[in-house]
């Protein structure tokens, strides 16, 4: 089983021409020898930190979460300085070579959005900004489908290309798109096999957008992806265990209609979504609204 620090030296490696054509080197501790790993360890807490002109960079790895910080500052460079450039889950004992790639791939792209130069260009368009869980919890925002994609795809690393081509393709990130033709088939396995682990973490993520998020993103979780158990017993008392008693309701509605002869019509459209069109500015009221619920 891979370490943190292996895992750790595959992402360096594989970061390091971009670090270097965005203007950056490493910086080496004192008791670290040329050719490992420059980590720093404290108290649990792993940087490795990198330094250029005017500008500094460090991927810190703390409390089984992975972040890639960045600074641009004329002078001295203090921890004050640096911002949050990518933040996802790291949890060691489940991280896969997907996880690695997934994260190099970011790295290389933020990098380059942050730091590259006129003749250097992201592989794609900048994403949608997530809502922090700072912000959903203090109450000053709400989470949105796109905050639960962005979070999803660090439990499926598989599918982060699939979710940055939806916003590129539309300008924005549709979610029905995504999830029926993509994110429905991984959680629906995961719900299958019943893996406590692979559980957990999916209805940890669900539950706390779910309790912090608007109507549109409780909507395509209700609706969009647990409304495909299409009303299998087996699977909704699978979801029981780890459902939160608010969405463990909705989503045994939402079934229970689905499956009924009233919802036929409802079931249709939802797996059949019209085509996408520019949404004209008017308010929007969600999912279970539209579907007639």
């Amino acid at each position: 089983m891979a370490d943190i620090y292996s895992i750790l030296a595959d992402i360096y490696k594989g970061i390091s021409e971009t670090i270097k054509d965005c203007g950056f080197e490493p910086v080496i501790p004192a008791d670290v020898e040329k050719d490992a790993l420059p980590a720093v360890t404290e108290s649990g807490r792993i940087t490795i930190e990198y330094k250029g002109e005017n500008k500094a960079v460090k991927i810190e790895h703390f409390n089984d979460k992975i972040t890639l910080y960045g600074a641009n500052k004329e002078g001295e460079i203090l921890a004050s300085d640096f911002s949050v450039l990518s933040s996802s889950l790291l949890e060691v004992e489940t991280a896969s070579d997907k996880d690695v790639k997934y994260f190099v791939n970011d790295y290389c792209d933020t990098l380059v959005e942050s730091f590259g130069t006129k003749t250097q260009k992201p592989t794609k368009s900048k994403l949608p900004q997530p809502v922090s869980k700072a912000a959903a919890k203090s109450g000053a925002v709400t989470y949105d489908p796109n905050t639960l994609a962005n979070r999803f795809t660090t439990i499926y690393p598989e599918l982060r290309d699939e979710y940055k081509a939806n916003c590129e393709k539309y300008g924005q990130f549709l979610p029905e798109d995504f999830f029926i033709n993509h994110g429905n088939a991984v959680v629906l396995e995961t719900i299958t096999e019943n893996n406590p682990t692979k559980m957990k973490k999916l209805f940890n993520l669900l539950n706390d957008i779910y309790e912090d998020g608007n109507n549109d993103v409780q909507g395509v979780i209700a609706v969009t992806i647990l409304g495909a158990i299409d009303n299998d017993t087996e699977m909704l008392g699978n979801c029981c265990d780890y459902m939160s008693d608010d969405l463990a309701v909705n989503v045994i509605n939402v079934n229970k209609f689905l499956a009924s002869k009233s919802g036929k019509g409802a079931k249709m459209k939802l797996l059949n979504p019209p085509k996408y069109k520019p949404a004209k500015a008017k308010k929007n009221k969600g999912i279970m609204s539209s579907l007639g619920m």
